[in-house]
């Protein structure tokens, strides 16, 4: 277990992220989601009713009224986990998936758990806990995977890969040798999903063809175009050097639009989030039409899920009007055919 001292820092650490990523640019410079790229060939006579448009689709064989996820964000404070108790209400409501930030700091320390059980406010719909891959290389192993899922009463488990940020994090591990083989451990041990999660930076296709032979479940690409969390740790620092060297990363990464097409030609089975980066509906569509199954937002919604809950329900919202009225626009009446459309076309 962490010291109290370590727990303090934990928890300021995860404060500390939400307040960056509120209040300063950690946007990525000079790299977008790709989103931008494409265009819908507008279909005047969709021959459909707009309100037959139909949303629904499932996770891990849960039944979800859209095909959106609240990405992996924050707990691991007080203030953190109300966060998370507002996000998980919503969801509920909406019928979207949910992701939890990084679980550790409640396997660290069991007085932060209940930042991450948000399962009493989200019954029904699928709960995604979440672990550093590296941690798999600190001590971690199918004891502690299991006791994430346990404590937040998941769904899945979703490692997440995040080795820019722990080079410029204070506290970064960087050991990240040999992890797939851990990696394929803890998926064939669990008796729940295990996939795997970049967290700004991207998921290749090449990658990702290494995931699913060592038994991955699912893929979030999590390209780049939204939150850099190099941009995050820069602004945490008080190294001078690691501060400038960091800025230099501002432009990394695959955007998310190229890696969602590049990772469904490599596995074309496998299960498939688009996030990072995405801002509304049309972006959402666009993900869709290029293969991804269910489509993830995470910063773009802080903002709201902080104000209030009814803030936050309206952003939800204007989301699934906005994907409705994409799909409408290019006469795909399900999510199915959504991803069979073939009126996305790159402009370049």
């Amino acid at each position: 277990m962490t010291h109290p001292s370590q727990e303090g820092h934990i928890s300021d650490r995860k404060s500390a992220h939400v307040r960056l990523c509120l209040e300063e640019n950690v946007a990525g410079e000079g790299i977008t989601s790709g989103f931008e790229q494409y265009r819908f060939r507008h279909q005047a006579l969709p021959e459909l009713d707009f309100a037959a448009i139909d949303l629904t689709t499932s996770l891990f064989g849960i039944a979800l009224k859209a095909p959106l996820l609240i990405s992996s964000m924050t707990g691991g404070s007080a203030a953190t986990g109300e966060i998370n108790r507002r996000l998980a209400r919503v969801a509920q409501r909406r019928g979207w998936a949910m992701g939890l930030g990084s679980v550790r700091a409640a396997i660290e320390h069991d007085e932060l758990a209940a930042t991450f059980n948000v399962r009493s406010d989200a019954p029904d719909i699928p709960i995604i806990a979440n672990l550093g891959a590296v941690q798999l290389n600190y001590g971690f192993g199918v004891e502690q995977c299991r006791r994430a899922v346990e404590l937040a009463e998941a769904s899945a488990l979703v490692l997440h890969l995040n080795s820019l940020q722990e080079v410029f994090q204070p506290e970064g591990n960087v050991n990240f040798a040999g992890l797939l083989q851990r990696m394929e451990e803890v998926a064939t041990a669990l008796d729940v999903p295990v996939g795997v999660k970049e967290v700004g930076w991207g998921i290749d296709g090449e990658t990702a063809q290494r995931l699913a032979s060592a038994g991955m479940a699912f893929i979030d690409v999590a390209g780049a175009g939204g939150t850099s969390w190099s941009q995050v740790e820069k602004f945490r620092s008080h190294d001078p050097v690691r501060r400038a060297a960091a800025e230099a990363f501002a432009g990394w990464g695959y955007p998310t639009a190229d890696c969602i097409r590049d990772v469904r030609n490599h596995v074309p089975d496998m299960p498939l989030i688009g996030s990072g980066g995405l801002y509304n509906g049309v972006d959402a569509a666009k993900a869709i039409a290029l293969g991804a199954d269910m489509v993830g937002f995470g910063r773009s919604l802080l903002g709201a899920a902080v104000e209030s809950e009814e803030a936050l329900e309206q952003v939800l919202e204007r989301v699934e009007l906005e994907l409705s009225a994409a799909m409408f626009g290019v006469g795909a009446a399900s999510v199915e055919q959504l991803q069979q459309t073939e009126r996305l076309y790159r402009m370049n």
